[in-house]
């Protein structure tokens, strides 16, 4: 008996993940201090809204990602800059 209701909890926690409407995207927890070279920069994307700080990912060609502070002074050069590179 003990084990039939352990089995049926086990069943229940495996499907939780499955049938969630839980919102699973990257924060960042922290950011960057350093200036990213823009010609490292492959991509860059958004943190999602549910996060705690809004933040810019920035992610390089060799597959790193950079979490930086949107407020940053050489950030939006940086967006702008890339945005002009992949419109091309």
């Amino acid at each position: 008996m003990r084990s039939l209701m352990f089995l049926l909890v086990l069943v229940i926690f495996c499907s939780l993940p499955m049938t969630s409407s839980v919102d699973m995207s990257f924060c960042c927890m922290e950011f960057s201090n350093v200036k990213i070279p823009v010609k490292l920069v492959k991509s860059y994307s958004w943190t999602s809204s549910n996060c705690p700080r809004r933040a810019v990912v920035f992610h390089t060609f060799k597959g790193r990602e950079f979490c930086v502070d949107p407020e940053t002074t050489w950030v939006n050069s940086h967006v702008a800059k890339v945005d002009k590179r992949t419109k091309v």
